[in-house]
This record gives C-alpha cells, sequence and structure tokens, in this order.
C-alpha cells in the first residue's frame, strides 16, 4: 500500500486535486484505524479509487488498530465532501459513482473539444457578469442621486442588458471614408482579448482553474499591457484628430499607472515568495491577519486606484471628456465596435477586481477559519470579495470629479511610482534583516 502510495505521488503534485477526505478533512491516506475507516464509509473496504481533476489512482487500504489517527502521506488540498469528490469502493466492483462515469466520458473527448468547454465555462458567465454589471452600475449610481435607475424592461429592469444588446447588433457599424478599415476593425478585438484572456490563470478555488501555470503573475500582467494597443489603433485607424488625442491620452495615462501596478505586484511577489497565483493565494491562508493587504497597505491602495486609472474610469476619464474631445478615442465606433470597447471596458473592471482579491484579500479564504463561516465553499468567498472590489469602481464613480489631465500624470508619476518604490524597499529590508521579516509574508 506505501508503495502504491509512493508510485501516485506525482500525479498527485501535478493534478493538485487528487486527494481522498473524510468529513471534509483534506488529507489522503493508507493505514487507518478501524473506527476511522467506519467513520469515512470505507469499513470492509481493500481498494478506494480516487479521483481528481485530470487523473484518478487506485490505493490500498489497511486496518490497523494500532494507528491512533489518520495517516497523511501526502500533500494536502482543499476539498468537497467524500460524495462530491467521487469515492468508489472497488471491493465489490458492482457501484460506479456519477463522478467516476462523467471523467470516463470526458476523457474520452478531443483535447480540443476539452478546451473549448472550458474556456466556455469561464467566458459565456463572464460576459453575463459584464452584461450585468452595466445595469448594476446605473442601479447603484441612481440610489445615490436618489433616482430610480431602469425599470422598464422586464421586472425592475432586469432584462435592460439584454435589450441594449439586442440594440447594439442590429445598429449599423459605420467606418468613416479616410480610416484604416483593417485597423478600424481589429482595434475592438485588441482591447478586449486580453481582458477575456488573463481569466485562464485566474484561481477561483484551490483546484478550479484552467491553467495553474508557475509564472502566471507574469502572463497577466504581459497580456493586460496588451490592450493598450487597441486603445492607440481605435484613435490612430478612425483618421480624427479628436480620436487621436483620446488614444494619446488614454496611452500615456495607462503606461503611467501601469508601472505603479507592476511595482505594487512585485510586493506581493515579495511577499508570496512565488509568481504562481494559486500560490500567492495559498500563502494568505490563516484568517484575515494573513491576507496581504495589511503589511502591503500602500501597495494595495495604489493598487487599487491605479486599477480605477487603467481603465479609464471616473474620475480618471480624461480620455473621454465629453466637453473636450467627445468620446475619445471610439469617437467614430457604433453598433457593435462600440459594444465590444464597452465590454472590454467592464470586462477589465471585473478583471482587475479580481487581481486585487487574489494579491491582497485572500482570494477564495474565509477571513476567518472558524466555522461557520469555514463551512461557506471558497468560490462563493471570492466572488462575495470581488463584487465588493467592483462596487467601489461604481462608487467612485458617483462621488469624485474628474481629475484635470496634468493631476492625473502628476499622481501616477510623482506619487505612486515613488510610493511604491519605497515601500517595496521596507519589505526588502524587513523580511532579510530584521526581525519582523515574517510579518510581511
Amino acid at each position: 500500500a506505501e508503495r502504491s502510495i509512493y508510485q501516485a505521488d506525482p500525479i498527485v503534485r501535478r493534478s493538485r486535486a487528487l486527494s481522498l477526505t473524510r468529513d471534509g478533512a483534506s488529507e489522503a491516506f493508507c493505514r487507518l484505524h478501524p473506527e476511522d475507516l467506519k467513520a469515512a464509509g470505507l469499513a470492509g473496504a481493500s481498494r478506494v479509487l480516487l479521483v481528481g481533476e485530470h487523473h484518478q489512482a487506485t490505493l490500498e487500504v489497511s486496518e490497523d488498530s494500532g494507528v491512533g489517527a489518520v495517516q497523511c502521506l501526502f500533500f494536502r488540498a482543499q476539498l468537497p465532501p467524500p460524495d462530491s469528490v467521487g469515492i468508489r469502493l472497488s471491493e465489490s466492483g458492482r457501484w460506479h459513482s456519477v463522478t467516476e462515469t462523467l471523467i470516463t466520458l470526458w476523457s474520452g473527448l478531443p483535447l480540443f473539444l476539452q478546451l473549448g468547454l472550458k474556456i466556455g465555462a469561464i467566458i459565456l458567465p463572464l460576459l453575463g457578469m459584464v452584461a450585468y454589471y452595466t445595469l448594476a452600475e446605473r442601479k447603484v449610481i441612481a440610489y445615490m442621486h436618489v433616482r430610480v435607475g431602469p425599470n422598464r424592461v422586464g421586472p425592475k429592469g432586469l432584462l435592460q442588458p439584454i435589450a441594449d444588446a439586442v440594440k447594439l447588433m442590429f445598429k449599423e457599424m459605420i467606418i468613416p471614408t479616410n480610416a484604416d478599415r483593417y485597423l478600424f476593425l481589429i482595434a475592438p478585438v485588441l482591447a478586449l482579448a486580453p481582458a477575456l484572456g488573463a481569466w485562464a490563470v485566474v484561481p477561483f478555488t484551490d483546484t478550479l482553474v484552467l491553467a495553474d501555470i508557475d509564472a502566471s503573475l507574469l502572463y497577466v500582467l504581459a497580456l493586460t499591457s496588451m490592450g493598450v494597443y487597441g486603445v492607440v489603433i481605435a484613435g490612430w485607424a478612425s483618421n480624427s484628430k479628436y480620436a487621436f488625442l483620446g488614444a494619446m491620452r488614454s496611452a500615456a495615462q495607462i503606461v503611467a499607472y501601469e508601472i505603479a501596478m507592476g511595482f505594487a505586484l512585485v510586493g506581493v511577489l515579495m511577499a508570496a515568495g512565488s509568481l504562481n497565483l494559486r500560490e500567492i493565494v495559498v500563502a494568505q491562508s490563516g484568517g484575515i491577519h494573513e491576507w496581504f493587504f495589511l503589511p502591503l497597505l500602500p501597495l494595495f491602495l495604489v493598487y487599487l486606484i491605479s486599477g480605477v486609472a487603467e481603465t479609464n474610469r471616473s474620475p480618471f476619464d480624461v480620455a473621454e471628456g465629453e466637453s473636450e474631445i467627445v468620446a475619445g478615442f471610439h469617437v467614430d465606433y457604433s453598433g457593435m465596435g462600440f459594444a465590444v470597447f464597452f465590454l472590454a471596458e467592464y470586462a477589465n473592471m471585473i478583471l482587475i477586481s479580481a487581481l486585487t482579491v487574489i494579491m491582497f484579500l485572500g482570494g477564495w479564504h474565509a477571513p476567518l477559519e472558524i466555522a461557520p463561516l469555514t463551512w461557506i465553499p471558497g468560490i462563493f468567498w471570492f466572488f462575495g470579495k470581488l463584487a465588493a472590489v467592483a462596487f467601489l469602481f461604481l462608487w467612485f464613480r458617483a462621488t469624485f470629479p474628474r481629475y484635470r489631465y496634468d493631476q492625473i500624470m502628476r499622481l501616477g508619476w510623482k506619487v505612486f511610482i515613488p510610493v511604491t518604490l519605497v515601500w517595496i524597499t521596507v519589505i526588502g529590508v524587513a523580511k532579510f534583516f530584521t526581525p519582523i521579516g515574517h510579518w510581511f509574508g
């Protein structure tokens, strides 16, 4: 039994989702006390099939009255209770769990179809979130302005995003006569694609992530930096002075605050000791006092405010100054071209909110590791925190007036970047030269 577990160990570490649980505890084992066997519902079993997301392994189970507790022989992982993980008692060979059957069917699908289904399972709900985030914005701001907001389409106005989408689909997309047609059409795609592609490495829970790559933080930084090309190309391709001025403003603003955001994430990297987003969240386990927003508070504030600026949201929306340059870089877009830019803005807001939760607010971890908070699945904590951060974007828009362009540039270059550099130095000195280094991760 020990030998079979040793051979399964590389599979376990590779999948990060293969484990046997007992009463919700995340422990894999092969030698048990008889009472533990009975409590786990494995009494009389000789073999147990462990089912992970991509792999499965059969382990021998033996009773040992000399063992006082469960012996955990390899790695721990947060998993649902056994009934939903898919434990099969293979001694009789008559009963197959639904999970095992689904895994068998899933394994038989072509690889491209598996990837397509996984991507669709992320992108489609995300697009729904983007659509209803616009409704939430209109409702929240209306409440703050003592208005009603959308209330005509559907009950309480809940079908308003669908009506907006249908309207934009059927509107004519006009391309200016002297515009560069190819660049004009490709610019909205360049703005939206990075905002959607970054979700490939976002961990919703310890095991629920599309691609758990080691350098996922670098992947996110590289991909989100590409969004500025869509803005610049849109302003250039329109062959309009208004659009070009808006594109230049937006590009300069995004570059300035991208640097500050990058330095803020360097502090997270130093605290967590990893570029993997899942491991960054794992480093914050243990309760709210372990979350990085406390020791990295200046970097947390810089990252959050820079995220508002990078998405061109109020009060940093000078790229769309109505009284100066009309709608900025997308002034000549209509129909679905405008809709895609609109989607890109809100998708970026949701992405920044998710990354803020992962980097600074403990990801899927509960604020306190005590019942009943630990009874709530981690994915609910993740999306609850995401909604709270996303609400701040709406609150800022309803509260603050628009800054002048020179004020925005001064804040990015002369305040945020020096603050991040100073705090990175503080983290380095504290971690390696003082006895309080453990407080920084």
